[in-house]
């Protein structure tokens, strides 16, 4: 399942091309209880970047309280993540996909086996991101707003990755 927080639609529209790619179904992070996450042996989980410059809590969305407050306390370990992010590369260069790197710190923390790293020369440009690991992304980095016509091209790759990887 793709499990995603929005503030624009951009982050959803994202989540549900993602999801048919997968052949799984999307849901929006707010709408489910926590818990469910641990009942999926592969998640896909994505956010927006608002609180820009933010140490914490970066994405504006539902997210923000669920990785603090449920994820930890979640038996997560062994089950397979893989991680996506929205933001303008643009205007917030310095902060692009920023959410997605705290998404991926979180749920690292509790023991998940993360897949699907994703070539930062395969995305927009971005002076730095918190998303950034050795110098792959830690998912899929989206700019809607001014990369929106290379998106289906990186999701089509993301996915035959993430299968390739064992994801359902």
């Amino acid at each position: 399942c793709v499990f995603y927080g929005t503030s624009t639609g951009n982050t959803e529209s994202v989540a549900e091309r993602i999801a048919t790619a997968l052949g799984v179904t999307a849901e929006d992070i707010g709408s489910v209880e926590a818990s469910t996450l641990s009942s999926y042996d592969t998640l896909v989980v994505g956010a927006p970047t608002w609180h820009t410059g933010a140490d914490a809590e970066r994405s504006g969305t539902d997210w923000d309280e669920i990785l603090y407050n449920d994820v930890p306390n979640m038996d997560l370990k062994g089950k397979k993540v893989a991680f996506f992010g929205c933001g303008d590369s643009m205007s917030y260069g310095d902060y692009f996909c920023d959410a997605m790197g705290e998404l991926y710190d979180k749920f690292a923390e509790s023991g998940v086996e993360t897949i699907g790293f994703f070539d930062v020369d395969k995305t927009p440009e971005c002076v730095a991101s918190k998303a950034i690991r050795d110098g792959k992304f830690v998912g899929l980095a989206c700019d809607e707003d001014n990369f929106y016509d290379e998106t289906d091209k990186r999701i089509a790759a993301w996915t035959e990755q993430l299968k390739s990887e064992g994801a359902a």
